[in-house]
């Protein structure tokens, strides 16, 4: 997302608790709020979970990625040089995939920090800008590319003119999965692989879309007339959308809860933790925690 864009986005505030039209059992344990971890970045984006609960996160004007620690809820730093990294998302294997668009790259980044550029193109020019990905249970993964001009470039336009989503499927060959966006940016699937979500921030909405076996989309339905930064989705199959607060829907696209947090922008989501039953809030220089009833998942 881009540092200083505050789109307004069409959800409605809710005052200041929560509010909850939700005919699920409750989403949020009893008598929790969002917990401040830390406030102590400059703006905080891409939350992701590793198998052990661990949750990293990237802090994208100080290029740095942070881990939260699972054992003893501290904050470490993870790596510096991070390639500007904004969106994160874990493999299969325990890589952390990183949105780097300093360079316009998706990085595969080791346990030991070794880097390996998976994309750095298509069709031998360079992306706008890697924002969000998430990864198939094929070992495939989308991403999203919308532009947005950053101050630590040195070009000032687009080599691809459509902002694009990709997908790289698991022999490494890269294509393009949505071309009819404005500005495609939160991106999450489903557990099973078969549905795909994706929010258009630029027009402010989000999609859904059919997930086929060879990894092209089909079926594009409208979801909700609402865009998003960083989504995810828990065990119930609802979705979370962030902007305002977090933003949840069912999946008929009912919104079910609205979390407030009390900042300006709140970027992104994730479950993490042991039981991936705690929700993690990135919004701006701080990171929050929420203990919830339903469960995170990943493939």
């Amino acid at each position: 997302m881009k540092l200083k864009l505050r789109v307004l986005l069409s959800i409605l505030i809710l005052g200041g608790g929560f509010t909850s039209c939700n005919s699920q059992k409750e989403l949020i344990k009893e008598g929790h709020r969002p917990q401040l971890i830390s406030n102590e970045f400059e703006f905080t984006e891409g939350p992701a979970s590793d198998a052990e609960g661990n949750v990293y996160f990237t802090d994208q004007p100080n290029n740095r990625i942070h881990k939260w620690s699972v054992e003893d809820n501290s904050i470490s730093l993870f790596m510096n040089d991070a390639g500007r990294a904004n969106g994160l998302y874990f493999d299969s294997e325990g890589n952390l995939l990183a949105a780097a668009d300093e360079n316009s790259e998706i990085w595969k980044i080791s346990f030991e920090k070794n880097v390996e550029v998976l994309v750095d193109d298509f069709e031998g020019k360079r992306l706008n800008g890697p924002n969000d990905l998430w990864v198939a249970p094929n070992g495939g993964f989308y991403f999203t590319d919308p532009y947005y001009q950053r101050d630590y470039w040195e070009r000032t336009e687009k080599e691809i003119k459509e902002e694009c989503v990709y997908y790289l499927n698991s022999q490494g060959e890269i294509s393009i999965a949505a071309d009819d966006l404005v500005q495609p940016n939160g991106i999450i699937g489903t557990p099973d692989g078969k549905t795909l979500y994706i929010a258009d921030i630029g027009d402010n909405k989000t999609y859904s879309y059919k997930i086929n076996p060879d990894g092209k989309l089909s079926d594009k339905k409208l979801f909700i007339e609402l865009g998003s930064d960083g989504m995810t989705i828990d065990s119930e199959g609802n979705v979370y959308l962030t902007g305002d607060g977090v933003a949840i829907f069912d999946k008929s696209g009912k919104k079910i809860q609205h979390i407030p947090i009390d900042k300006d922008w709140t970027a992104n989501v994730t479950f993490g933790g042991k039981k991936q039953q705690t929700l993690f809030i990135t919004a701006q220089e701080a990171i929050y925690s929420l203990e919830m009833n339903v469960k995170g998942v990943r493939w």
